[in-house]
């Protein structure tokens, strides 16, 4: 069993969705979910990202108990002990049933890493930190100040 995530997951977590939220209502582009909310990839392929993002194109995936099939874009947040799940298992997942975009966080680093889906695998579209505002390929004018994500109190 997992231990539920600590403190600073949760409140990164809640700064990225509120953050997407924001983006997809104002842009009427999709809908944003977080955990827990399965995504069933295939019958032996379940799994839970932090934060879940599907395009209104692609909404008849979403049904009333879970998402059957891959998000348009799914991020993770990962702490030392599960990092090698959430980057190397996950990732290979993600792209094998075809989620076009893979965000990696590191609270530690206060980074965020961005993957987008190429034929060859998942290419680095950019790394960001609280000084340099996230950009999607994905997301079209999206720019997400990560001094706001990544805050203490």
């Amino acid at each position: 069993m997992m231990p539920s995530p600590n403190e600073p997951h949760q409140r990164i977590s809640a700064e990225i969705e509120y953050l997407l939220q924001s983006y997809v209502k104002k842009h009427k582009t999709g809908f944003v979910y977080d955990a827990p909310f399965d995504v069933v990839l295939s019958d032996e392929d379940i799994v839970q990202p932090d934060i879940i993002y599907v395009s209104k194109e692609r909404r008849n995936i979403i049904t009333h108990n879970n998402i059957q099939g891959a998000p348009d874009l799914v991020v993770e947040i990962f702490s030392p002990k599960i990092s090698y799940r959430d980057r190397e298992i996950k990732r290979k997942l993600y792209y094998k049933y075809g989620v076009k975009e893979y965000w990696i966080v590191d609270p530690i680093k206060q980074t965020v890493e961005v993957l987008s889906r190429d034929v060859a695998g998942y290419k680095k579209t950019g790394m960001y930190d609280v000084d340099t505002p996230l950009s999607s390929p994905l997301l079209p004018d999206l720019s997400m100040n990560l001094k706001s994500v990544f805050y203490e109190t």
